[in-house]
């Protein structure tokens, strides 16, 4: 079945990042490709990390206000605790999908020793959601929603694929999955036409897009055209990886001060006020520090 009978407006890669080790946290090293300087955002996506991270290294406490955070672990394992006095670890294969709303102060540090690797996804929230409670949705590897389909195995983080679809509910509707396709195998996802979208390769090659392009390998990220399903074909002899996403944009101003994510200056500077005063969703940050 060729890519053009598969979808009537196939999508194309118009970008390829490179994403590039860089220090981040205390101790932790990323690769950023969504939130570096070749792609500042994909509305509604502010930030793509592959991190990797040992101990003593890690993610000391931080606040967020006006977006999501998704971490999904590839290997090892990582504790969060926040503010309220929640405490968790996920694990290989688990993901936490995070709210942090009008405000979350945590820290995430590796709980295993050894390097630990996982993803973390950015999601902007809309204006009328900025300043809502904070809230989590944590699935153990287990409980995520798989399939399996000609070579083709994936783990529905959020979305639907192969007929299957994740319990996940996301505020900002968005689909996100973990592809792994066997050598020689081929697959067309269907992605809703105007939602943006993005592959993150994580380990091996392929070709994406259209038949005839060059193969895309590791660490790559690949912005997508419009259209309304993507092809991929896995013609090299080991296992491809990759993250897909898409969402549906939100069409508003994005103000960005580091870890507050808003819709103008003034929100920034509330946002730091609150934080500093500790108000509007920051009462517990100044008596509060991980153990």
């Amino acid at each position: 079945m060729s890519s053009s009978s598969s979808f009537e407006n196939p999508r194309k890669v118009v970008k390829k990042v490179m994403s590039l080790s860089q220090a981040e946290g205390d101790g932790a090293t990323v690769r950023r490709s969504i939130g570096g300087h070749e792609v500042r955002n994909l509305d509604p996506f502010l930030l793509l990390d592959e991190f990797s991270v040992s101990k003593p290294g890690g993610f000391p406490d931080h606040p967020h206000r006006g977006f999501e955070t998704v971490t999904y672990m590839l290997h090892g394992a990582f504790t969060h605790q926040d503010f309220s006095g929640r405490k968790g670890t996920i694990r290989t294969g688990d993901v936490q999908w995070m709210t942090a709303g009008r405000g979350i102060v945590h820290s995430e540090m590796p709980a295993s020793d050894g390097v630990q690797k996982g993803l973390q996804l950015w999601i902007n929230l809309a204006s009328k959601d900025k300043m809502i409670e904070p809230r989590y949705q944590e699935l153990k590897s287990k409980d995520i929603s798989q399939a399996e389909k000609h070579g083709v195995k994936v783990r529905i983080i959020a979305g639907e694929a192969f007929g299957v679809r994740s319990p996940v509910y996301t505020r900002t509707p968005t689909m996100y999955m973990d592809f792994t396709m066997q050598p020689g195998s081929q697959l067309h996802q269907p992605i809703l036409e105007g939602w943006n979208a993005f592959v993150y390769i994580i380990e091996g090659e392929g070709v994406f897009g259209r038949e005839g392009d060059v193969p895309a390998s590791a660490h790559h990220c690949l912005v997508l055209g419009a259209g309304n399903g993507l092809s991929v074909w896995n013609r090299s002899g080991a296992q491809l990886r990759f993250a897909l996403a898409a969402g549906q944009p939100l069409n508003e101003p994005v103000v960005q001060q580091g870890l507050f994510v808003m819709n103008s200056r003034a929100q920034i500077q509330q946002a730091m006020q609150d934080y500093y005063y500790g108000r509007n969703g920051f009462e517990k940050a100044s008596q509060w520090s991980s153990a």
